[in-house]
């Protein structure tokens, strides 16, 4: 029985070459008063692209100031020390320079400027927001799809939490994406960009519901793309194809286009994973990457037709004598692909070895981050938890 869904994106895109110049005009048609400018680290300075921006900002006569340092997995420390600054500073409208990291440290600085109270009890379901202030992006990175989601992950790096807060609030009003601001990436970052764009798919791709076909049509053409042209930019990072189609496909795999009508999909591997990064600090995509194989083969019986459906309509393999044969080949099929373009289907090969008893301790916050239970094609509990990760090892 099909799914009712409410499909919600209000995001204007400004897409192409030298979108970035657009940036002040796009900013004054908000009519904010005072901008703060949110960057990472020293690659939006070195490249020239904060320089171009302020001047943009400075020529539509925009008033700004500017906080860097996002870092990988964005730190709960710097959201505050956002939020203070644009308390004091009468910031109205939040521009984010860079990629997911960097917009979700900025939907957090949103949320905690506009509200009172401690912005991480969002992230650990103790409140709900009421507003947000407005945010803007220029994206540098393709890969987690903030820049047309309702999503924010942030980690707490003195608790070594990792914990995501969804809302339409901090949705984005506009997302400038220049596919040649990525060309720079190192390949690990550009590969892990991809692995989380076809996470973000395959977590509403693999549920428990009648999906509508033409949803499932989509999601399965975009996960080839985006393996078609990871695989092209292992060997051209500067081919500009490639680097516009996987960045058009990380906003459409993150914006709900891929989720309606499947109930919502099944998240458990992204919610693995972020113990990873809380405890680990590891890339996220690369992390998503080591641990989903693992899960699939943990789950696949409760939804043997969803993973028969990705094996032959996505991998493109041949059906075996068995269903189960079958999506044993689409699983490989998949962790090749991440080893073609560098990616990690292992713990090992992530570079971090648990010990049991961090294995468990994951295992316990991943339950409690999840209510007790987490995904819908097979409902973990704490210790199917541990036991994928002692499968990813």
């Amino acid at each position: 029985m099909y799914q009712n869904f409410m499909y919600y994106a209000p995001t204007k895109v400004v897409f192409g070459r030298e979108t970035e110049l657009q940036t002040g005009e796009l900013v004054k048609e908000q009519q904010c008063r005072k901008v703060l400018l949110h960057y990472g680290s020293g690659s939006a300075v070195r490249s020239g692209l904060l320089d171009r921006i302020q001047k943009s900002l400075e020529e539509a006569g925009i008033s700004y100031v500017t906080l860097g340092g996002v870092v990988p997995n964005p730190h709960l420390s710097l959201v505050y020390e956002g939020i203070t600054l644009c308390k004091r500073e009468g910031v109205d409208f939040i521009l984010a320079v860079g990629g997911g990291s960097v917009i979700d440290s900025a939907k957090a600085i949103g949320y905690g400027t506009a509200n009172e109270g401690d912005v991480w009890d969002y992230f650990m379901g103790k409140r709900e927001a009421k507003t947000c202030l407005p945010i803007g992006v220029v994206l540098t990175i393709a890969a987690a799809g903030s820049e047309m989601s309702d999503g924010c992950v942030i980690t707490n790096e003195k608790e070594g939490l990792k914990r995501s807060y969804d809302t339409d609030l901090s949705r984005p009003k506009f997302a400038v994406m220049n596919p040649e601001l990525t060309m720079t990436l190192p390949a690990y970052q550009t590969a892990s960009g991809a692995a989380d764009i076809l996470m973000h798919t395959m977590e509403r791709y693999f549920n428990q519901n009648d999906n509508m076909e033409v949803t499932d049509s989509i999601s399965e053409t975009l996960m080839k793309h985006v393996m078609k042209y990871a695989r092209i930019l292992v060997d051209d990072p500067k081919n500009y194809e490639a680097r516009a189609e996987i960045m058009w496909a990380g906003s459409l795999c993150h914006n709900g286009l891929t989720g309606c009508g499947t109930g919502g999909g099944d998240w458990a591997s992204h919610n693995l994973e972020h113990e990873l990064g809380g405890m680990f600090d590891v890339a996220h995509g690369a992390g998503l990457a080591a641990v989903w194989g693992s899960w699939a083969r943990y789950v696949n019986h409760g939804a043997k037709d969803r993973f028969v459906k990705f094996a032959v309509n996505v991998q493109g393999v041949a059906p075996g004598e068995t269903e189960d044969e079958t999506i044993e080949k689409g699983i490989r099929a998949m962790e090749d692909f991440y080893r073609s373009i560098h990616m990690p289907t292992s713990l090992t090969e992530l570079g971090i070895s648990p010990a049991e008893e961090q294995i468990e301790q994951m295992a316990a916050s991943c339950e409690q981050a999840t209510g007790g239970a987490n995904g819908c094609v097979v409902p973990l509990k704490k210790e199917d938890m541990a036991q994928i990760y002692r499968m990813a090892r």
